[in-house]
């Protein structure tokens, strides 16, 4: 009996209507941090309280390489009063948001692929940002698409797209599936502080799947994969408190500690090697000289560290077209942006040209799936 081969079909992508750029963010963040320093002037002054320093699209360009970012919720998010999502809570009858996301993002990815939802087999929900711990996200998108067979969430935070890819190969690969949709929908302006001027620029809205299938059954344009891999190292660096367990102490609710919290520092002194190494590691494993890559398709989370891991990678200084970036347009989105990378930067390349997608982030988690173009 031959080995049956996993591919990737196709991808899909939802971006949402609204995008905030720099200069809108940077008006809000300021009015709030103007208005907390009036209110707390004589603590201020007394050295109580530690003043707020304002925002600039300077600065955040610096910090990140980000520009604009596309959102859910943007009125909310832009009100000194609120800067957090919202949106009217939604009856149990009808599609929760992120499963409406989802499933906008995965008829993009089978309309590619030209495949009907009856043929997929399974559906998984890879993603950082999960609405709510039960009924899984995946049985919902499921029973939207009309999809027979099974579907479970998984979080493995900003990892959650590449390790759900290696889950639906390793489907694929043992008979229990021939058609996988592996489908990220990112509400990420949902966990970050907005009223932290380290991180308030960072995060965007957005969801995208991929399609996993056994090679005959996919269409010509289609993407070997090659190897996956996966790593994951125990880290606090990166960290967000909140959950059922805590959300009972109404004291807690909103509190620093439950939203997107990091050492960024610390984060890029240890990430940045340990996926350099991870991708040369695994690329040598599989006959592959890393510095004959086609394209890197890396997690958008920081334009410093992508810059950084593709020259250790590739042995120089990458250009765009070698590893190109998302970040400025829509964020940091988690578990999305290296698929949102791939989906929007893969169709030029031909037959034979090989890539790696590449995500990493809390955990510390990582993950590589080599791809080679099919004909």
């Amino acid at each position: 009996m031959s080995a049956i081969t996993p591919v990737i079909s196709a991808t899909g992508l939802f971006t949402p209507p609204d995008s905030i750029s720099n200069e809108e963010l940077v008006t809000c963040y300021n009015a709030y941090a103007q208005g907390y320093n009036a209110d707390h002037a004589a603590q201020i002054a007394e050295g109580s309280v530690a003043e707020l320093a304002l925002s600039s699209v300077e600065f955040i360009e610096k910090a990140s390489g980000v520009k604009s970012r596309f959102v859910m919720s943007k009125a909310s998010l832009l009100d000194p009063e609120v800067m957090v999502p919202r949106w009217p809570e939604r009856p149990n009858e009808d599609i929760s948001v992120m499963a409406e996301m989802g499933v906008a993002a995965a008829r993009d990815a089978l309309a590619r692929a030209g495949r009907d939802p009856k043929d997929v087999d399974a559906v998984l929900c890879a993603a950082s940002n999960m609405q709510r711990p039960y009924p899984a996200m995946a049985i919902e998108i499921q029973e939207a698409l009309g999809i027979e067979g099974f579907a479970f969430d998984m979080n493995v935070a900003c990892s959650s797209a590449t390790f759900g890819i290696q889950t639906a190969a390793d489907f694929v690969r043992s008979g229990n599936a021939r058609s996988v949709l592996v489908i990220s929908p990112e509400i990420c302006t949902g966990h970050n502080n907005m009223r932290n001027r380290d991180s308030h620029f960072i995060f965007g809205d957005v969801a995208t799947a991929v399609l996993v299938e056994s090679k005959d059954m996919a269409p010509a344009a289609h993407w070997d994969i090659v190897g996956t891999r996966l790593k994951t190292v125990y880290s606090n660096n990166i960290r967000n408190n909140f959950g059922f367990l805590n959300c009972a102490s109404p004291e807690t609710i909103g509190a620093p500690d439950k939203l997107f919290i990091q050492e960024g520092r610390k984060v890029f002194k240890e990430v940045v090697p340990m996926v350099s190494a991870m991708i040369a590691d695994h690329a040598g494993a599989l006959g592959i000289d890393p510095a004959g890559l086609r394209r890197l398709w890396l997690h958008q989370a920081n334009q410093g560290m992508n810059r950084l891991i593709s020259q250790r990678v590739l042995g120089h200084e990458a250009s765009e077209d070698e590893s190109p970036t998302v970040l400025d347009t829509y964020g940091n989105t988690s578990s999305a942006g290296s698929i949102i990378a791939f989906h929007q930067n893969s169709e030029d390349l031909v037959a034979g040209d090989v890539g790696v997608i590449c995500s990493f982030g809390a955990g510390y988690s990582a993950g590589t799936v080599f791809v080679r173009k099919a004909a």
